[in-house]
């Protein structure tokens, strides 16, 4: 690609390509039926405001967040409502409490999976806020959080309910293990989990009537998508990454997020030296999984220190120190959470500068 005003822009950056974005949403948006009321993305991907606000005006009311800082930042975006989708403890639940006075035209929702969180919640709204709006996590099989899906499960969920200061709004499936490879056997993984949530759903409705479903993150999202009862939460297919776009294919999202780095020296023949550390890509993955880079097969990343990335190439005579490199993450939540802020391409050309203010632990609450 071709950016007009390249060598403006210092390196390394995150570059959003807004258009891309923009395109992005509206997939979003077409997959669950063209219904945004149906959509509840997850920010944690993007952690930008200015993000949240595209969402909002396409229709997009309600968000998850994983952290209170990104709750907060789509209260200050607009948002209706936020989830957020960790189960909150001690000073957590006392910033909840923040949130909520702070940002009364936003409805603030947390996660719940044991009585005694439920108590924790409900005594500490007691003194403050009359109810707390929770939702219980249901282990589907991730095995990361949740309640699982066994006997005691019904009582608890009763128990939810019963307690003055809260009140049980629904259930939160996240079934982000599944991902196979074939549309069709991930499918069949997530509706046979899913016939067990919607089995203690029936047996409890008689007491407590009907609970909202929100299911499923960016690698479910398609299966979720075509069972109407259900809420989506997808969030990486906002900026897209290399590593769902090689695993997903029936999800044709854009890669709106790329990472810019620069050449700064070629040390040795065959070797080439960015400014792409780990500072500016995830380095969760080994390193053949952490970048691709753009119009450049030749080079392979095959070490990286905090501020140095070195490549190897068949091509070495063909680069220059300050030529500039574009590459797609393979993980994009993590990358984007290394940048303050990130530059903004608009028509060929970089136009402006976004803070990514979630990806701060505190932004004022």
């Amino acid at each position: 690609m071709t950016i007009s005003n390249f060598t403006q822009i210092d390196s390394p950056s995150l570059l959003i390509l807004k258009e891309k974005v923009e395109g992005n949403i509206d997939k979003m948006i077409a997959i669950a039926g063209g219904d945004s009321s149906r959509l509840m993305p997850h920010i944690k991907t993007n952690k930008m405001e200015n993000v949240v606000r595209m969402m909002i005006s396409k229709g997009i009311r309600k968000f998850k967040a994983a952290t209170v800082a990104e709750a907060e930042l789509a209260a200050m975006a607009g948002a209706e409502k936020v989830l957020i989708s960790h189960q909150l403890l001690g000073p957590k639940i006392d910033r909840l409490l923040s949130l909520i006075e702070k940002y009364p035209n936003t409805k603030f929702a947390s996660l719940a999976d044991c009585n005694a969180v439920v108590d924790e919640i409900s005594e500490k709204f007691s003194t403050k806020n009359p109810t707390a709006e929770i939702y219980y996590d249901i282990n589907n099989g991730m095995d990361r959080s949740g309640h699982e899906i066994d006997d005691q499960l019904a009582d608890d969920l009763k128990y939810a309910t019963s307690k003055s200061h809260t009140k049980l709004s629904g259930l939160h499936v996240y079934d982000g293990h599944i991902r196979d490879d074939a549309f069709g056997d991930r499918k069949a993984k997530i509706e046979s989990g899913m016939k067990n949530v919607y089995e203690i759903l029936a047996e409890l409705k008689p007491e407590i009537g009907d609970l909202e479903v929100i299911a499923g993150g960016t690698p479910a999202f398609t299966s979720h998508a075509s069972e109407i009862s259900r809420t989506l939460s997808p969030g990486t297919c906002v900026l897209w990454d290399w590593g769902y776009g090689d695993k997903f294919a029936e999800q044709n999202f854009e890669f709106a997020a790329l990472v810019m780095s620069r050449i700064i020296s070629k040390p040795k023949r065959g070797i080439l030296t960015t400014d792409m550390g780990h500072k500016a890509i995830s380095s969760e993955n080994p390193i053949d999984k952490r970048i691709r880079f753009l119009n450049h097969d030749d080079l392979k990343l095959v070490s990286q220190s905090e501020e140095h990335g070195v490549i190897e190439t068949s091509n070495w005579d063909d680069y220059e120190v300050g030529d500039i490199i574009l590459g797609v993450p393979y993980h994009v939540c993590p990358t984007v959470n290394l940048y303050d802020e990130a530059q903004i391409i608009e028509n060929s050309k970089w136009v402006d500068t976004w803070k990514i203010e979630g990806r701060k632990r505190k932004i004022t609450v």
